[in-house]
């Protein structure tokens, strides 16, 4: 297979399995309209949620350029009774596998999707090779004080490239405005391992020998690389129609932000939709 083709062919799988996580993300965002999370998935369903969302999200980690894909979605709709699945984010869908129900300890599994780079998402990468994303795997453990839960977290990228691991550090609430309108706010921080940094922001000799753009050799440490917040929304705007909100604000630090490759510290990520509810039980 020649290059150009071997390219092409690397851009389709990667917009599908964007596709593929847009559609997870979606899925999940649009379960449970006032259970009290990005998604908290529970057992008892009876109603099925059907819609679409469009999400924009930065090119690439630290690009100044956005992309814009739209998505439909059909999940169940959640039971806060029982929130066995939660959804925090395209490369953090949870399984609370070990938990009491009500407030206390909860850990359990994790999976996701980590979005790669190519090379031509910014004339600045022009030469450098593009990053493979790819599946993730991990866990996460957390402890709930009323309606506030800090937690940490643990995810792995385990095909695709090997661009390693990072961990986050934050803390999640539920803030419930009135009885149509119902907000999760999460801050926290993510530390990154060297092989993460290295894929992600580094510049390796070889690199900087074929970079059009002339990027210099740079290593990327392990550290923190970025401190960040998001909210999720869901309000009613009728009986069975739903709209959806979601927005992150990543500020990037350390080896991160100093990356030749880096366009912006600043990265905004954010989504809308609107969803039908459907009554299945008898």
């Amino acid at each position: 297979m020649s290059s150009s083709l071997n390219h092409c062919f690397c851009r389709a799988l990667r917009s599908i399995a964007g596709l593929a996580a847009g559609l997870a993300a979606s899925s999940a965002l649009t379960s449970s309209a006032l259970a009290g999370g990005f998604g908290d998935l529970g057992a008892g369903w009876s109603d099925i949620d059907v819609g679409a969302m469009v999400f924009v999200r930065p090119k690439y980690e630290g690009a100044k350029d956005y992309e814009v894909f739209a998505v439909p979605s059909i999940a169940p709709s959640g039971n806060a009774d029982s929130r066995m699945v939660r959804f925090r984010g395209i490369d953090d869908l949870r399984f609370n596998l070990l938990h009491r129900y009500g407030y206390g300890f909860e850990a359990g599994p994790l999976v996701g999707y980590r979005f790669g780079r190519d090379e031509d998402d910014a004339d600045l990468l022009e030469g450098i090779g593009d990053v493979d994303g790819g599946l993730i795997l991990g866990g996460y453990a957390g402890y709930r004080f009323g309606t506030v839960m800090p937690f940490v977290s643990y995810h792995h990228q385990v095909t695709g490239d090997d661009t390693g691991g990072i961990a986050r550090l934050g803390v999640e609430t539920r803030l419930p405005l009135g009885n149509r309108l119902d907000v999760v706010a999460v801050a926290g921080a993510t530390w990154a391992d060297d092989d993460y940094m290295q894929s992600f922001f580094g510049i390796t000799t070889a690199q900087n020998a074929s970079s059009t753009a002339g990027l210099a050799i740079y290593d990327a440490d392990s550290g923190f690389k970025d401190i960040y917040f998001a909210l999720a929304a869901s309000m009613p705007i009728s009986e069975r129609w739903t709209l959806k909100l979601a927005g992150r604000y990543a500020h990037l630090l350390g080896d991160a932000a100093d990356s030749p490759v880096v366009e912006s510290e600043s990265q905004w990520s954010g989504g809308v939709g609107l969803t039908y509810r459907f009554n299945t039980g008898r």
